[in-house]
């Protein structure tokens, strides 16, 4: 679209009004759908179709270079193909992360919308206990549930997912509170919508983009979390594919065989880099959707 030139009364500065380019809030989105396509298209073809997921190991194939004797990686320590055990080991940490995320939204939308939209004692006390919880170091609270409960991939995600959940809550608390505000909420309360029918109804519809884009942000950082976890050794069980296991593994080898560690460490980066585009994708095309219905 050509830049459009407006003519301003003599003794002012004109002004070039530059509009934006359309769809420049997509492009985040676009580029964080497309890492996590490949990463999790890749994966699940990978497992289901690809027979990975009994991998061999060899104590004569050990710390094979890239390439040679057919493994495109190389192998790791005990001789597994590195590729193969890190398209498992992403598999597990993912999974893990995913699970704790969707415990996260259960409980934190539960208590967010309980909240703001009550008031009085209940909403007093929910916000007490979501700012105390804020106040504790979740990561500290997890190492300690870990080491009492054991590992594993449930113990892990169930762990995650209930120390992960007072910033979700937080979030959908404030929004809560700002929907419950609106106009057209006001109207039905006044026609006597019962509260239930108001929140199924109008609140949350209306939560809908900010659940997606929080879920996005929450997994990246339990994924983060897991493979922290996995690598002190509290994570996944010895032996089990995760990416935090691969780094613990492969700092043994981090001067003869970097890619042990080089691997694993950048599908992190990448998953992690994926879930904020696709958060902030979506984030900034809910702020333009807004910004064309509002006054």
């Amino acid at each position: 679209m050509t830049a459009v030139r407006e003519e301003a009364p003599r003794g002012l500065v004109r002004r070039r009004l530059v509009p934006r380019r359309p769809g420049a809030e997509s492009a985040r989105l676009i580029a964080g759908l497309g890492i996590a396509v490949v990463l999790v298209g890749g994966t699940l073809v990978a497992l289901l179709f690809g027979g990975i997921t009994d991998v061999k190991t060899g104590v004569e194939s050990r710390l094979l270079s890239p390439g040679e004797d057919g493994h495109l990686l190389g192998t790791d320590g005990v001789g597994r193909d590195l590729l193969t055990w890190t398209i498992a080991g992403f598999g597990w940490t993912a999974s893990v992360a995913a699970t704790a995320a969707c415990i996260v939204t259960v409980i934190g939308l539960t208590l967010g919308v309980l909240a703001g939209s009550t008031t009085g004692y209940v909403q007093a006390a929910i916000s007490r206990v979501i700012d105390v919880c804020l106040s504790l170091p979740y990561l500290v609270i997890a190492v300690a549930a870990m080491a009492a409960v054991g590992r594993g991939f449930l113990p892990l995600s169930i762990t995650l997912g209930v120390v992960g959940w007072p910033i979700f809550a937080r979030v959908i608390y404030a929004e809560t509170r700002g929907l419950m505000q609106r106009e057209y909420v006001r109207a039905a309360r006044l026609l006597g919508v019962t509260r239930p029918r108001i929140l199924l109804a109008h609140v949350l519809p209306g939560l809908r983009h900010t659940i997606m884009v929080m879920w996005a942000f929450v997994f990246a950082d339990l994924l983060v979390a897991e493979s922290g976890l996995s690598f002190l050794g509290i994570g996944a069980p010895l032996g089990s594919p995760s990416l935090g296991n691969m780094l613990s593994e492969g700092r043994q080898h981090l001067v003869g065989s970097p890619l042990l560690v080089l691997v694993p460490a950048a599908v992190i980066v990448l998953a992690v880099t994926a879930a904020n585009l696709v958060g902030d994708g979506m984030a900034a095309r809910s702020r333009a959707r807004l910004k064309q219905v509002g006054p």
